[in-house]
């Protein structure tokens, strides 16, 4: 019951964060609305929803403890799934290409309030489903599975960013993708680019998820 309880306290804190920097973020956003008189940023309001939905469900399997085998598993493969969602906002400072020159720094600020806060739902979302992988499989294997989920998630960036694949559409276009998946894996120097994303955008993932482990590590402590 305690630990139950001291769940729920930490969730809290948790959700307070993410509510402050979402109400942040749409601020930001209206602010940028107003001065220019358009809504093209709007679709960050989007992409921001489906960063929340691994964190979600990473929050929802925490405090499941008795779900079976199949549904532990189907439930962390819907989560692989909308995870890269959530780090995907990095990759919209692509669309600064489009910003007036005027205004290219409240575009800059616009798109980094998302994607930090996207950030933060990742990497809390990673944190509490490596607990819940300690708990289930053990410390050795869990060591093992979050370098693995990090490359898949920086994969599936590279996926949604230059392929256009959503995280529905491997129910929708499921030899879609596999096709796209296996030539990329299958042909690496045909697919330079795709490696060379996949790698540094792990390792950008990677090195900032472990300071932020660390620094969450330091807190509990």
């Amino acid at each position: 019951m305690n630990n139950i309880k001291q769940l729920l306290i930490d969730q809290s804190k948790i959700f307070s964060t993410f509510i402050g920097l979402s109400v942040f973020s749409l601020f930001i956003l209206m602010i940028r609305m107003k001065l220019t008189g358009t809504y093209y940023y709007l679709f960050l309001v989007w992409n921001l929803f489906l960063a929340f939905i691994p964190f979600a469900i990473s929050t929802y399997l925490s405090f499941q403890q008795k779900l079976n085998t199949i549904a532990f598993s189907v439930i962390s493969i819907v989560w692989l799934l909308f995870l890269p969602n959530a780090p995907y906002i990095i990759t919209d400072l692509f669309h600064l290409q489009y910003s007036h020159p005027n205004r290219i720094w409240l575009d800059v600020l616009t798109i980094s309030a998302f994607a930090v806060t996207g950030m933060y739902f990742f990497y809390q979302s990673m944190l509490t489903m490596e607990t819940v992988f300690k708990k289930k499989f053990g410390k050795t294997t869990s060591t093992y599975i979050t370098p693995l989920l990090i490359v898949l998630v920086a994969f599936g960036v590279y996926l949604g960013r230059y392929l256009r694949f959503n995280s529905w559409e491997i129910l929708s276009q499921p030899i879609s993708i596999f096709e796209s998946c296996f030539e990329i894996i299958l042909k690496p120097k045909a697919h330079y680019n795709a490696w060379l994303f996949t790698s540094l955008f792990a390792l950008f993932l990677g090195v900032f998820y472990y300071a932020f482990k660390n620094n969450s590590n330091k807190k509990a402590s």
